[in-house]
């Protein structure tokens, strides 16, 4: 396909008549327009060549030109590509990916309900909750405990629970009964810290005190992304979930660990509690599952949760699922994915290639720009200030430098004032100094302007 102006011109304009999501319309003016993409670039019609450093929205893991996925979902698709899940009926790829599914991320967790993507899982683990203690005689147990900064998803009850504000503003009032506590950022812990506690410490209390606030008697559960995405790469101190997993047992709370992001060996494990010996009582996970190519995501429960739906009477059935629960094609995609994964060690390739990463974006940190790099796996972030004294967030400069990355052909996304990177797990070394280097150069010039 030849790149022509015209053609160009009619395409945005034609493009128009879509809202794009997260966006004001006058940022969208200019669109780049993909036409293909292969292993971690992306390549426009104008024949720009892109590497993306965001493989996607997070979630191209296995990257961008796979011949197995597509040959597995036409051999679904003419078999069978859809029936109901619901009313006594069932397909095979959905039950071989509950299979494999079943402890697989952690052992405890061995049942799966199949949703289309992670706002629906989010919603689908918060209605499971509330359910849950319904079921055991404690209906007043309907509160859900959030972080600042956090990103759980689009739908109303998804939306309440994260805790950026520009999710919320337009769409209020939010949902009753969610509320937000200071997420654990080592280095902008927003909570207070007593004599001789860390950081992990403090926003483990933050948690307790909100319960105790509330009333044990009243919170359904606590939800957290293991490393926040969306609200910076957030990477929380080591003795920060130990603590949290004991608190919830204490009072009998359920830890819903939202790994949508971090999910199918996104931060050089498979799922990334694993990084602190942690196990949630719910799980909700999408993205990563079908890296990106076929929509897919769900929860997992463990298996005091499985036996309340299962054990209930009739009148309290489990009355929740989507039309695209345990979608044929999409599981059959989900499952040779998760193999490929499995098959070409795309876990340890993101454990040590994101060793690589994270280092050279920490080299960056000679800029007055660039205060901090943090990350785990192929889940990085650069932090942007407006000095080092000060650290005051710089959002303008965050943004003026994700664009001139964009320009130098290398895409990043500016979250917060922070530049996330999180390539296809795929990626090789020399791409990863690729990454780098384009940064550094970007870095370079924005200083001698």
């Amino acid at each position: 396909m030849s790149f022509i102006e015209q053609d160009y011109a009619v395409w945005v304009e034609q493009d128009q008549k879509q809202l794009h999501p997260l966006q004001h319309a006058s940022r969208h003016t200019n669109p780049l327009v993909i036409e293909r993409a292969e292993g971690v670039y992306l390549y426009t019609v104008d024949g720009r060549k892109i590497l993306d450093g965001m493989a996607g929205l997070w979630n191209v893991n296995i990257g961008y030109g796979n011949t197995e996925l597509p040959e597995v979902a036409r051999e679904q698709m003419l078999r069978l590509p859809f029936t109901s899940n619901f009313a006594g009926m069932t397909n095979l790829p959905s039950i071989q990916l509950a299979e494999k599914l079943s402890g697989f991320a952690y052992a405890d967790l061995k049942t799966t309900a199949f949703t289309s993507g992670g706002s629906e899982s989010n919603e689908t683990a918060f209605k499971t909750a509330r359910y849950y203690w319904k079921r055991l005689g404690k209906p007043e147990k309907t509160k859900i405990i959030a972080r600042n900064a956090a990103y759980h998803g689009i739908s109303m009850a998804a939306t309440s629970a994260t805790g950026i504000a520009r999710y919320h503003t337009m769409f209020g009032p939010q949902i009753p009964g969610f509320l937000h506590i200071p997420n654990p950022n080592p280095h902008r812990y927003e909570g207070d810290i007593r004599d001789g506690e860390t950081v992990g410490q403090a926003a483990a209390r933050a948690l307790e005190e909100a319960i105790l606030r509330e009333g044990p008697e009243t919170v359904a559960a606590f939800i957290a992304e293991p490393i926040q995405g969306v609200g910076g790469v957030i990477v929380p101190p080591d003795d920060y979930f130990p603590r949290v997993r004991q608190i919830c047992d204490q009072y009998e709370v359920l830890f819903i660990s939202d790994e949508v992001i971090t999910g199918f060996g996104r931060t050089g494990k498979m799922f990334a509690l694993g990084h602190w010996g942690v196990q949630p009582d719910i799980l909700s996970f999408a993205k990563g599952i079908t890296s990106g190519y076929i929509p897919l995501g769900g929860i997992q429960i463990n298996d005091a949760i499985r036996d309340a739906i299962w054990n209930a009477p009739e009148p309290e059935s489990w009355m929740h699922g989507y039309t695209y629960s345990g979608h044929a094609t999409a599981c059959a995609v989900g499952l040779r994915n998760v193999e490929i994964i499995e098959r070409e060690g795309l876990v340890e390739n993101s454990r040590v290639l994101g060793e690589q990463l994270l280092k050279g974006l920490e080299a960056l940190t000679e800029f007055p720009q660039v205060v901090v790099a943090r990350g785990k796996g192929l889940l990085c972030a650069i932090e942007i200030v407006k000095d080092k004294t000060s650290r005051t967030p710089d959002l303008p400069t965050t943004n003026a430098l994700m664009g001139a990355a964009m320009n130098a052909g290398l895409r990043t996304r500016a979250v917060g004032n922070a530049l996330a990177f999180s390539p296809p797990l795929t990626i090789t070394p020399a791409e990863v100094d690729s990454i780098v280097q384009t940064m550094g150069d970007v870095l370079v010039k924005h200083n001698s302007q």
